[in-house]
């Protein structure tokens, strides 16, 4: 019980010596936009698949916390790596992950910048799980997206986001995870969907997602979640997350109109799904490059 009263009177005294150095802004924010990458979890099923992929989404985000917490976030970003393709263990168990300055900014500390970096991971492997709706069980696809994250998703963010990633220091701009979020995703969500094989013929004919009011409001919580996504990449409260957000809001908009239109050129009628899935498609392009380009291109 002493040593418990130690230790926590010692992390007590690091926290009054070392939080003034931090923008509680800054902090506060980035809180707030981790939170709201958890709002990115929506997706099409079938009434008697919705249960199941909702399941499945729930179960591997919790994998993947103890996956981050395990190793997940040393592989990706530790600045101590000897090479350029993945990070060493000098992280493991979250270990010297306390109070220092974070990669992203010297103004929030490197606990929170682990944390927002999880919610990356789990949104992306939520994304990946789609691949998994109506073909495959739960346990498997639970080790796949633990070997998945610690295999592909770790070594990819490390290239780009890592200092001392080969991507990284070629100068390679991804700004919110074009690719390990969105190319990681999307290759690794139709690897494993060929693996496991398609749908019966019956049932790609009779696809319909089983409620489409729940579609437009998983759509607008995605949204939602997204600018939390883009605008929390800039690491701070300031004018680039401004920008990131607004770059956000029009890809989206526009993208949406866009499938409308085409919707209504070629089948003769507006579809609330099409601007869905525009708005959605939109929200992707944003991504990789949301706080580096202005507003009028």
């Amino acid at each position: 019980m002493e040593t418990l009263k130690r230790s926590v009177g010692t992390l007590h005294a690091r926290q009054s010596d070392e939080t003034p150095m931090y923008d509680r802004g800054d902090i506060s924010f980035i809180i707030i936009c981790a939170a709201l990458v958890l709002f990115m979890v929506p997706g099409l099923s079938r009434r008697k698949n919705a249960l199941a992929l909702l399941w499945v989404v729930v179960f591997s985000n919790a994998v993947i916390i103890f996956q981050w917490y395990f190793w997940g976030y040393s592989l990706a970003f530790s600045a101590t790596a000897t090479n350029g393709f993945i990070g060493n263990l000098r992280h493991f168990g979250l270990q010297h992950v306390m109070a220092d300055p974070s990669p992203g900014s010297p103004l929030i500390p490197d606990l929170l910048y682990s944390f927002y970096q999880l919610e990356f991971c789990c949104v992306t492997v939520a994304i990946l799980m789609g691949g998994v709706a109506e073909r495959g069980r739960v346990m498997p696809a639970m080790v796949f997206a633990f070997l998945w994250a610690t295999l592909v998703y770790c070594p990819v963010a490390c290239w780009g986001w890592n200092v001392n990633g080969w991507a990284f220091k070629w100068g390679v701009l991804d700004y919110a995870g074009g690719g390990p979020v969105e190319i990681g995703s999307g290759v690794g969500g139709l690897a494993f969907s060929w693996v496991l094989g398609r749908r019966r013929q019956n049932q790609l004919m009779n696809f319909r997602p089983h409620n489409v009011s729940l579609v437009v409001l998983g759509t607008f919580m995605l949204w939602f979640g997204w600018l939390g996504f883009n605008a929390g990449s800039a690491f701070g409260a300031n004018l680039r997350a401004v920008l990131a957000a607004w770059n956000t809001n029009i890809t989206a908009a526009f993208a949406g109109v866009t499938w409308c239109l085409l919707d209504y050129r070629l089948e003769g009628k507006f579809s609330m799904v099409g601007m869905c899935s525009g708005s959605i498609g939109g929200l992707v392009a944003a991504t990789p490059a949301s706080g580096f380009i202005t507003l009028w291109g």
